[in-house]
């Protein structure tokens, strides 16, 4: 693919696996499923499930950033969470983020995620 470039930034969490921070093809942008990790120190938040989706959403921002859009540019947005009981509190925190008309989401309750997080976020963006 001559038009996929690997969208990377110091902004957001480094990768923790074989994968990049996100992948524009054309005008749409894949960004990797963000978990509360700090980008200076690469520590996970401490606190509440606010303070843990602030800092995905955070990371998420600075992702879009690095594309060249936005967060207002997302059309789908996937969330993972290890207690569906945060489903209001991460609503709460999603609408700091966004703006109406807000994208297509999915949210789902998962058993587990990487570094015994509680939440884990992705998002699609057509820039």
């Amino acid at each position: 693919m001559t038009n996929r470039a690997i969208i990377s930034t110091p902004e957001a969490p480094a990768a923790i696996g074989p994968y990049s921070q996100a992948v524009k093809v054309g005008g749409t942008v894949w960004i990797s499923g963000q978990i509360p990790l700090v980008p200076d120190s690469m520590e996970l938040v401490k606190g509440d499930i606010k303070a843990q989706a602030t800092q995905v959403f955070q990371n998420l921002q600075a992702i879009a950033n690095a594309a060249g859009g936005s967060l207002d540019n997302a059309v789908k947005i996937n969330i993972s969470l290890t207690d569906l009981a945060d489903f209001a509190a991460v609503n709460e925190v999603m609408a700091e983020f966004f703006n109406e008309p807000y994208p297509a989401r999915a949210c789902v309750q998962v058993a587990a995620l990487p570094k015994a997080v509680d939440i884990e976020v992705e998002a699609i963006l057509a820039t």
